[in-house]
């Protein structure tokens, strides 16, 4: 399967660190080789790159490892082809307007028989089953709320639609507009809250960062990926059918397992 990782955050943050060693499970440590995507937001903008070549040897990694990009809200994927030819219109993340809005979809797993409306607005440009999710739950949510409604509703109608979506197959994603982040758990994915007093960190290919030297007290930073890209940090791995909202860092939103309503965090 494909992996996912996603960061929000409070301040403009640089997730050199995190995608660098991300980055090599696309064809260093891992076989995730058939194209990678990443998607920074800045303001109600977005920069975009990807790429149908492995994420490890990309010349267009390279770049973005070199630009350090700072952003609130970040969405990588590396991709391991289930559904749909490898070509850059089947390369995550996949990005629509909403309510004049950009907003940014990535997918782990294969999810069948999801149907898109010929006549409705939103339309797959590739062949994937997780482009086709993404334009349903686009239109369903359009349909719904044709003006954009509170984050509470945003985040219920998105429970309400994927977990109806899920049941046709495996459904771990991450989603952004750009002020906030969801996350739907199937099978694999883990999260980290980073705050003050923030020490150092070992990644699985054995880089050491000290956050300290990068950060101030008032900084939080939450990653999000399929599996913990860390050996010396406390990861949450999500249940079965689990979703979290993060808003400027923070746990807004969460609904642990099957659980059938999400519990604000004060």
């Amino acid at each position: 399967m494909c992996q996912l990782l996603g960061m929000n955050c409070n301040t403009p943050t640089d997730i050199t660190f995190s995608f660098e060693g991300f980055r090599r499970r696309a064809g260093l440590t891992d076989h995730h080789t058939d194209g990678f995507g990443i998607a920074f937001f800045e303001g109600k903008g977005a920069r975009i790159f990807r790429d149908n070549r492995p994420g490890a040897s990309s010349p267009m990694a390279d770049l973005v490892s070199a630009y350090r990009i700072k952003s609130l809200n970040v969405i990588a994927h590396i991709r391991k082809a289930t559904k749909g030819d490898v070509n850059l219109e089947n390369t995550h993340p996949f990005t629509r307007e909403l309510w004049g809005e950009n907003w940014t979809f990535a997918h782990n797993g294969t999810v069948e028989n999801v149907q898109v409306c010929s006549e409705c607005h939103y339309q797959p440009i590739g062949t994937t089953d997780s482009e086709a999710a993404f334009c349903n739950l686009l239109s369903r949510l359009k349909k719904r709320h044709p003006k954009k409604p509170s984050d509470k509703e945003i985040f219920d109608a998105i429970v309400e639609i994927t977990s109806d979506i899920a049941e046709n197959g495996v459904f771990n994603f991450i989603l952004s507009n750009g002020q906030w982040m969801i996350a739907r758990c199937s099978t694999n994915l883990h999260y980290v809250c980073r705050k003050a007093p923030f020490g150092k960190a070992l990644r699985d290919d054995d880089v050491m960062i000290d956050f300290s030297q990068y950060t101030t007290e008032n900084d939080k930073v939450t990653i999000i990926t399929t599996q913990p890209l860390t050996k010396n940090e406390q990861w949450t791995k999500m249940k079965n059918g689990g979703y979290v909202f993060f808003k400027d860092g923070d746990l807004v939103y969460e609904i642990e397992g099957t659980l059938p309503e999400c519990k604000p965090h004060v």
